[in-house]
């Protein structure tokens, strides 16, 4: 199985669980030792550090957190620049897979684009394991 689709699937089953033991989906401590792309702004640095909610699409990196009873993905280039909705709307496709769209609210943005979802709709609605892309 294709490496990115193998990080998705952990990082989904790591959600729902936390979802359901109700924990709260926090964003990792900043690191500033790790490398930084020199066109890196402060929302793309975001994620950089290991943790059991990120991962990337090719050029694309995502990071979920929680907040209350919502989930926010945050989808930057790896790079660092810009990325249009449309480039990151088919990363969050394919994180919530199953989830009907009119459930997920997009937070536009220019170097980083923003999902929210209820906890709810995350549990009912998204697709636990996928096989490919």
């Amino acid at each position: 199985m294709n490496p990115e689709i193998e990080r998705r699937n952990q990082v989904i089953s790591s959600l729902l669980e936390a979802i359901a033991d109700n924990r709260t989906i926090k964003l990792p401590q900043f690191d500033p030792s790790l490398p930084q792309s020199p066109l890196a702004n402060t929302v793309a640095l975001i994620g950089l550090e290991p943790n059991d909610y990120c991962g990337h699409f090719g050029e694309m990196r995502y990071q979920f957190e929680g907040e209350e009873d919502l989930l926010h993905l945050i989808v930057t280039r790896i790079d660092g620049d810009k990325l249009s909705p449309k480039e990151a709307q088919e990363v969050a496709a394919l994180l919530f897979d199953g989830i009907p769209v009119a459930l997920i609210r997009l937070h536009p943005g220019v170097f980083s684009q923003h999902f929210y979802i209820g906890h709810d709709d995350v549990e009912r609605y998204v697709t636990r394991q996928i096989d490919s892309i």
